[in-house]
């Protein structure tokens, strides 16, 4: 989408056609989104408009509901305009470092802050539509590709079968459950250097909150140290067993899910970059920590509680 058809866009949204006039318009990252930084008279904007093919697994009512509550919590910027239909949202634009897995990795206490952010969240009272059901998304998933006639790595199933382990420890010892970004990717955060603001709610739903954990540490490559830092600023002490038996299990688990969403949108052309790749380093990384001997004493861990 060029610059041009996104001042047309801003001219379309009810209260906010000023903002087409002599704004400057800066693409920015997204994989499946275009997403747009709009300055004019010395303010900014994100003007965020959907990539083709997300309305087959996005809600955009959702979204717009959880963006508002998380807005709420204090952990996202404040939402100028969301259309639950066509899912073009606007909002104000906060300045901070967009991070990324490189940003995490080596800037001091970027773990301990986004602990603070998922506290925050998680802790705030407030309830997202949505239950964010890991096997019930991994079957949905697994449906979309059928109906696309897309191919799944080789032993994929073999593993979602070998994944029962895991469902029956996390039934054992359920967890309360807590609004969730349930997608951070680095770049979903941006530091100010003392907080982090979270954005992009397409995916957040009423979760266990140490999803986020698990699957921010898989998206940032953090380190053990890093794992360390992050689960005792969200635990503010040292992480019991269980705490962190499950962390471990959702990195897993994570990437067994993101495989598939990978996978859809290779078989959607999305041109972001190599789903596919994407999909089978993913694939790849799960079975590793599934196969180490560690990852038998974390599910022991959850199913004590």
């Amino acid at each position: 989408m060029s610059d041009n058809e996104a001042i047309e866009a801003l001219g379309q949204l009810a209260g906010f056609e000023a903002l087409a006039d002599n704004a400057q318009v800066t693409r920015l990252g997204g994989l499946t989104n275009r997403v747009y930084r709009v300055e004019r008279g010395g303010e900014a904007w994100v003007l965020r408009l959907p990539g083709e093919g997300t309305e087959a697994y996005i809600d955009r009512k959702v979204e717009a509901h959880n963006a508002r509550a998380a807005q709420r919590a204090g952990v996202s910027p404040e939402l100028l305009y969301a259309d639950p239909d066509s899912g073009v949202m606007l909002m104000r634009h906060v300045e901070g470092e967009t991070m990324s897995p490189e940003h995490f990795r080596s800037v001091a206490g970027a773990p301990t802050r986004a602990a603070q952010a998922f506290k925050q969240l998680h802790r705030s009272g407030e309830t997202f539509e949505f239950h964010f059901e890991l096997f019930a998304m991994i079957d949905d998933y697994l449906k979309v590709l059928e109906r696309l006639g897309a191919t799944l790595p080789e032993g994929y199933h073999d593993v979602v079968a070998e994944a029962e382990g895991v469902r029956e420890a996390l039934a054992a010892q359920p967890t309360p459950l807590a609004p969730c970004h349930c997608d951070p990717l680095c770049e979903n955060f941006i530091d100010t250097g003392s907080r982090m603001w979270i954005v992009d709610w397409e995916y957040s739903g009423m979760n266990d909150p140490l999803w986020d954990l698990g699957d921010l540490s898989v998206e940032a490559g953090f380190t053990a140290a890093q794992d360390q830092e992050m689960l005792e600023a969200y635990c503010e002490g040292p992480a019991p067993a269980a705490v962190q038996g499950r962390m471990v299990i959702y990195k897993a688990m994570c990437d067994l899910l993101w495989t598939l969403w990978g996978l859809i949108q290779h078989a959607n052309g999305n041109p972001a970059e190599d789903f596919w790749a994407y999909a089978t380093e993913r694939f790849a990384r799960c079975k590793i920590l599934m196969a180490d001997p560690d990852f038998a004493e974390h599910l022991a861990a959850v199913r004590r509680g």
